[in-house]
């Protein structure tokens, strides 16, 4: 071989290495891209709080800053100037003993005193008595006929038949629905404050019997909602039972109105479910999320939630870029037009004066929200033509008098059905679904009517034992009168 004919094998070998090493530099690059957008979804994600996406704000990091509130520098606690809240005193005919604190010499100069003061300052203390369960105990007769010596028991009352009485009952059905004891602690409270002895499985069985004795009052909570003029509607993730060892994917439901809140647990989020809730005849407005479940409603009569499109727009500026600057710009409008919306809540706007400004701010968000769409970054156009989607949705609450613009208040309904989802882990089976969905019902509702949760429960079981008319978490009408003029 020649020098020239070595020196061409020569520059084939180290163009072929160099063919070799671009194809591995472009390989090494592509991959460096793809980790680098995966660092930055990352990062997002890491960014995330209850201020700029829809977490909520029990999933914040413990300690650090409260997204959306700036540090005042004060201290914890009551500011000096609040308003002083005091104990209010009963009533004197609602109390039982008094004591008469008379003084009988001057501090002064040691002189007897005679007389009473006409209004003394009084000063109550609260006690509760001793508890101590009160026990009934049914002597069921046997007795034989002298003339054919058939042997005759009398039965013990079928209201009778459980070994726990009604307030009994109630109690324990309440001290698992409304403050979310555990089936155990349950049978240690009533076992600690009353002596009660019993086991969880008698927790269970007291569960399945208020569960059917709040059946009617829950049908007649149903109705009431899907005849409203207005209900809030919002779902949440729930377990119940377990599949293949994990536990079994399902969603709580809540539909509200002003005075009742009706829950219902499913193994779909679909839309299917939020028809059979609301009825195929509701006409009523709906203010809910932008969930797809909601979706066959009539969009002329929908609000979507302005607490979850502030997320959004948070989210926007987070993520930077030219979709961060207009999220600037539509967080602008936002917070303009709620400055109206609070001020005709208080008084001090008409809601004439409100309702005139208010196309401009709906021109300016539709025209930013296009602008995103075409021109921010593919995360943030993605969310601007989502919303746009609903737009029609967005200002609902401008033409419709007393309408809110968020969904809050369907989300505050679902807020102690969230905290007992974190201690309870959901439920085991359709039977113990239907005993958390009616006993949520019944004391949501209550709440809302500000009416006494163990009450009803005793008198429901009370009446469900002995066939008797059932109590209703209806609204009295002089609540229904209260509620409309508000």
């Amino acid at each position: 071989m020649s020098p020239g004919d070595a020196k061409d094998v020569r520059i084939s070998e180290l163009e072929a290495q160099l063919a070799q090493r671009d194809e591995r530099i472009a390989q090494l690059m592509a991959q460096v891209g793809a980790l680098t957008q995966r660092v930055a979804e990352l990062e997002q994600k890491l960014a995330q709080n209850s201020s700029n996406s829809s977490r909520p704000p029990s999933s914040d990091a413990p300690g650090g800053p409260r997204p959306g509130k700036k540090p005042t520098g004060r201290r914890p606690g009551g500011q000096p100037g609040h308003k002083k809240h005091e104990r209010r005193l009963v009533p004197p005919e609602e109390v039982q003993h008094f004591v008469e604190l008379v003084p009988k010499q001057c501090k002064g100069c040691g002189r007897r005193l005679v007389g009473k003061d006409a209004q003394p300052r009084r000063h109550q203390v609260v006690e509760v008595p001793p508890l101590s369960a009160l026990i009934t105990e049914y002597r069921s007769h046997a007795l034989e006929c002298t003339a054919c010596g058939t042997v005759t028991r009398q039965p013990v009352p079928f209201h009778a038949r459980s070994a726990f009485g009604d307030r009994l009952g109630a109690l324990a059905s309440l001290l698992v629905g409304k403050y979310r004891l555990s089936k155990r602690l349950v049978k240690d409270a009533l076992s600690d404050m009353l002596g009660v002895e019993l086991s969880v499985g008698s927790v269970v069985n007291l569960e399945e019997e208020m569960a059917d004795a709040l059946e009617p009052a829950v049908l007649q909570a149903t109705q009431y909602v899907q005849a409203a003029d207005t209900v809030h509607a919002d779902e949440t993730g729930w377990v119940e039972g377990r599949e293949q060892g994990r536990g079994k994917r399902a969603w709580l439901w809540v539909v509200a109105t002003a005075l009742v809140a009706l829950f219902h647990i499913a193994t779909s989020r679909g839309g299917k479910v939020a028809r059979a809730l609301l009825g195929e005849d509701f006409t009523g407005f709906l203010v809910s999320d932008r969930w797809s479940g909601y979706a066959w409603y009539d969009a002329g009569l929908r609000q979507v939630c302005w607490a979850h499109l502030t997320r959004d727009f948070q989210g926007f500026i987070d993520r930077g870029g030219t979709g961060g600057r207009l999220g600037k710009k539509l967080m602008h409008q936002r917070n303009l037009f709620f400055t109206w919306y609070h001020r005709v809540r208080d008084g001090t706007m008409t809601r004439q004066d409100f309702e005139k400004r208010m196309p401009e701010v709906e021109r300016e968000v539709g025209r930013l929200l296009r602008r995103s769409a075409a021109r921010a970054e593919k995360k943030t156009a993605g969310m601007a033509r989502e919303i746009l989607q609903w737009e029609k949705c967005l200002w609902t609450f401008v033409d419709v008098p007393g309408l809110e613009p968020t969904n809050n208040f369907g989300e505050r309904c679902l807020r102690h059905a969230v905290m007992y989802r974190k201690t309870s882990f959901g439920t085991q089976g359709p039977q113990g679904s239907r005993f958390v969905e009616r006993l949520l019902t019944a004391v949501t509702t209550l709440k809302l009517q500000r009416r006494g949760v163990l009450s009803f429960l005793t008198d429901t079981l009370h009446a469900h034992r002995r066939s008797l008319p059932m109590p209703s978490l209806l609204p009295a009408a002089e609540m229904l009168q209260l509620a409309n003029a508000a």
